[in-house]
């Protein structure tokens, strides 16, 4: 069965495995500082979850904004995610930068330096970043333990290939192990739809 990509909704469909990897597409979505949620929400505006995401603690939230580039085109209801991070950075596509009029560059989440400016909207204002507007890396959260398994290490490089008509195989995928990771596959819509992602789906590295 075909699962819809959205693109509002921030990360959405997990598939479990006994030997593969799940695979989780992740649509648009932003992580704002406490200062930056007062800004747009109000002062001591506390984040209501939506539903719970594949990573533990972290959630998708009520609370959307809308994204305003430089060429003044906008995006909306665009989903925050929590819970409140120390950056403030847009999870966005290639696409999506290209209706924001922006160039946003690849990075691992967190590393918002030199990345593309946005302005985010919200209900009580706005807040514009001379940086912080990115496309997260491909990367697979894993646990030691499936480090382990799969025989591979924190910061690794690796490959994964998605089979069917339109088979791809993507490069450059990067292993981020932490002690209470859930094992997933993040992909963004762009690289979803290019390998034609049907979920649930899972996925095996290339030795």
């Amino acid at each position: 069965m075909l699962r819809r990509l959205r693109g509002n909704d921030g990360p959405a469909g997990r598939a479990s495995s006994a030997t593969g990897i799940p695979v989780t597409v992740s649509a648009r979505h932003v992580h704002v500082t406490r200062g930056v949620l007062d800004a747009l929400f109000g002062e001591r505006h506390e984040l209501a979850k939506l539903r719970d995401l594949g990573q533990p603690g972290e959630f998708a939230c009520e609370e959307c904004v809308t994204l305003v580039g430089p060429s003044t085109r906008a995006i909306e209801g665009v989903r925050l995610l929590g819970p409140v991070r120390t950056y403030t950075q847009a999870e966005i596509s290639r696409t999506d930068g290209v209706r924001l009029g922006i160039d946003p560059p690849v990075r691992k989440s967190g590393d918002v330096a030199g990345t593309a400016p946005v302005t985010i909207v919200g209900p009580c204002g706005a807040v514009v970043l001379r940086e912080g507007a990115l496309r997260a890396t491909r990367h697979i959260h894993m646990t030691g333990r499936d480090a382990e398994v799969h025989g591979v290490r924190d910061g690794d490089l690796v490959r994964v290939r998605f089979p069917g008509p339109k088979a791809l195989t993507f490069k450059n995928v990067l292993i981020r192990v932490a002690k209470s990771a859930a094992l997933e596959l993040h992909l963004d819509t762009d690289d979803a739809n290019a390998a034609d992602v049907r979920l649930p789906m899972s996925v095996d590295i290339l030795r």
